[in-house]
């Protein structure tokens, strides 16, 4: 793993040293001020090449174009909310996804199956363990955004997503956010509604530089990737952790997001 990480900047392998928890406190202390943290330079650009070479042909001969619109909640209805809510717009969504069973002897994959990585993700979110996620599909994705192509707003499913990326498009593809939209307690659809109008003041936007690991609260922070523009893709790796294990997408949502069921 020192082949694809840089480990001497970022101990994974030392947990409980005193660098290691030193890394730990300073995750902790960025999520906590800012809902995520970024570690730029966490993957190594040799690595990173060799990354997005084994990936591209798969890309163009396996990866599932994900076209739809949606809701922010990519879900059909949400209940004791009216149809024709606003917070309900329709938003559309473009990508191309490779699957984790299309690919488990890649780069990324041995990344999201590495136990330190696991361990440390675990101690940064404040959590007394993680757990892969059973999805054979959903667990790790890798997804490349084309000129023209975007992913819309939403929310997560986890309290935390995970992702690495790879390759930094010409243009555009900056990540999108309104941190703390909603809470367990408020769903705030007339907020959701003024963010989906353009109207939300607090909206920010961060640009990212290839091999940049970033940790972000998505299940209550609304968030999208903006239009890419030239043809230099964006090309990101989405690992997926939960605080309990077995997690599962069901078939619906599995055909939803890949166009076909496990």
């Amino acid at each position: 793993m020192r082949h694809i990480l840089d480990l001497e900047k970022f101990p994974l392998h030392q947990p409980g040293s005193s660098t290691w928890l030193a890394l730990v406190e300073k995750c902790q202390a960025d999520l906590s001020a800012n809902g995520m943290f970024n570690l730029e330079g966490f993957m190594k650009q040799e690595a990173l090449q060799k990354a997005v070479t084994e990936l591209k042909p798969v890309f163009e001969t396996l990866s599932f174009m994900h076209k739809r619109s949606h809701n922010i909640y990519f879900k059909k209805e949400i209940p004791g909310l009216k149809s024709d809510h606003p917070a309900l717009a329709l938003t559309d969504t473009i990508n191309h996804t490779v699957c984790y069973d299309q690919i488990p002897n890649s780069v990324p994959a041995w990344i999201y199956e590495w136990p330190p990585f696991i361990v440390f993700l675990a101690a940064a979110m404040n959590l007394e363990t993680l757990y892969a996620m059973r999805d054979p599909l959903a667990r790790m994705n890798v997804m490349a955004y084309r000129d023209g192509e975007a992913l819309n707003w939403h929310f997560d499913r986890s309290e935390f997503t995970t992702t690495l990326l790879l390759q930094a498009p010409a243009q555009g593809g900056d990540f999108v956010y309104r941190s703390d939209l909603r809470s367990e307690t408020d769903p705030n659809y007339d907020g959701v509604a003024k963010l989906l109008r353009g109207e939300d003041p607090d909206v920010k936007t961060l640009k990212l530089s290839a091999g940049t690991l970033n940790v972000f609260r998505g299940k209550n922070t609304a968030h999208k990737v903006s239009t890419v523009q030239g043809n230099r893709e964006r090309i990101i790796a989405v690992f997926s952790y939960y605080d309990r294990p077995g997690v599962v997408f069901t078939k619906e949502e599995q055909v939803g997001f890949y166009g076909r069921a496990a």
